[in-house]
């Protein structure tokens, strides 16, 4: 059974923020919240560098930004 984690007095502004950001996620605020303690966590969900410059190099590129987009959604996930 899990543990209830109460935050209190948390500005506005920052609860905005991670509700926008809930909702690009496609979850309540509370998953978000779950989600961002699960990344930070969970040490085993980073691949190491070389291990993403290896998947890169065996990918055919053809413009600077798709790389940029597959890096960012391999670390997104």
């Amino acid at each position: 059974m899990g543990i209830n984690l109460s935050i209190k007095d948390v500005p506005e502004e920052q609860v905005e923020i991670l509700r926008e950001r809930a909702k690009r996620n496609h979850r309540s605020l509370q998953g978000e919240l779950r989600a961002l303690i699960d990344e930070v966590t969970t040490p085993s969900r980073k691949k190491p560098p070389d291990e993403i410059v290896n998947r890169l190099q065996k990918l055919t590129i053809t413009r600077a930004d798709e790389a940029t987009k597959w890096i960012r959604e391999d670390r997104d996930r």
